[in-house]
């Protein structure tokens, strides 16, 4: 029987569990386009530079107000388009922990 955690997340969810509303998110880096004359035209070219699109990896428990814990919005598993997050580097890959206000959408 296998673990769900390594699927979803790899390791890197058993090793780190947020606090709080934040959110683990791995960064979703393509190659770019390649033109005819074989130069490499980059995805953020086409895209707002401020955004950035990943995969949640991990998530806290909630946003805690009143005494009362409002849960997240997200899930592992998520593709979200989200701004900044503090970059961490775990067993080699880098992640990003970002608030779950710093995500703008998700994409389906």
């Amino acid at each position: 029987m296998g673990d769900t955690k390594k699927k979803e997340g790899g390791k890197t969810a058993q090793k780190v569990k947020p606090l709080g509303d934040r959110v683990l998110v791995r960064e979703l880096k393509s190659g770019g386009e390649k033109s005819i004359s074989g130069i490499i035209i980059p995805e953020t070219v086409s895209e707002d530079r401020g955004a950035k699109k990943g995969e949640v990896v991990a998530v806290g428990p909630g946003k805690h107000e009143d005494g009362k814990i409002i849960p997240m919005s997200v899930k592992v598993g998520d593709k979200v388009l989200f701004q900044w997050g503090d970059k961490l580097t775990i067993d080699g890959e880098e992640y990003e922990m970002i608030s779950e206000s710093g995500i703008l959408a998700v994409i389906k």
